[in-house]
């Protein structure tokens, strides 16, 4: 026995890699025997950044900076690096500052109606050709008429419904409700016309105002506005719920 110590080193390292092109950390086995610039081309599949674009810093385990690995022609293992440093790559292309990721600095393209109007191969031409959307006009016809035939109906319901009235309401995938007519007209929240409900029981949406308009009085969550169609008036008695009673 002569004495003498050897020092065995794993060949290989496991290294955090973060980037200024990105917020997450990836975590990576490499070889201690690659190049620093063949470990550039392997981040480069990692990160994104060219290879020919990066900066390299080295920080130990606890995040403290040690130094730059600025010559390609060393070995990664030349350099102080340990399972669970950290390699921070920084990206000399543009990239970090926002140069491609910022749609603010790039330039649109703009052409004027008149001049796409003119194009043959837009996609507004395509549905002209293929009689598509707004373009059928026979379709537009029966939407209009569908339209106003369902206006007509709900203003006949409307007539038929007055402020007082005890009314049923029936909305397709709700409860069937019973409630006191409030309001009957138009409103300002949406076209069309509106029937505005008191309920019997706290089944509504609001206590007979949307959005800062009041269209009648009553308690939170007892008011609601449905179309007239979903409203039929007639004798439909408060029900007693015995909440009076001991």
């Amino acid at each position: 026995m002569d004495g003498s110590v050897t020092v065995i080193t794993n060949p290989t390292v496991s290294i955090r890699v973060t980037s200024t092109v990105s917020s997450f950390e990836v975590n990576r086995r490499f070889n201690r025997g690659i190049t620093i610039a063949e470990f550039k081309s392997k981040l480069e599949l990692i990160v994104g950044t060219p290879a020919a674009c990066m900066d390299l810093e080295l920080f130990s385990t606890s995040d403290k900076l040690l130094q730059k690995l600025d010559n390609n022609e060393a070995l990664l293992g030349s350099y102080p690096v340990d399972d669970d440093c950290r390699i921070h790559v920084t990206d000399c292309s543009g990239t970090q500052s926002g140069e491609f990721t910022d749609l603010s600095k790039v330039e649109k393209f703009e052409i004027s109606d008149e001049a796409y109007e003119k194009r043959a191969d837009s996609v507004r031409n395509f549905k002209k050709n293929m009689k598509l959307g707004r373009f059928n006009e026979e379709n537009q016809a029966k939407q209009e008429e569908a339209l106003a035939k369902k206006e007509e109906e709900e203003k006949a319901a409307m007539d038929a419904i007055a402020v007082g009235n005890r009314c049923k309401v029936q909305v397709p995938g709700q409860p069937t409700k019973i409630g006191t007519v409030m309001f009957v007209g138009t409103a300002d929240f949406k076209p069309g016309y509106w029937v505005g409900v008191k309920y019997d029981e706290p089944l509504g949406k609001n206590d007979g105002s949307v959005n800062g308009k009041r269209y009648f009085e009553c308690e939170p969550k007892y008011g609601a506005f449905v179309k007239p169609l979903s409203v039929t008036v007639g004798d439909f008695p408060e029900e007693d719920y015995g909440l009076d009673e001991m």
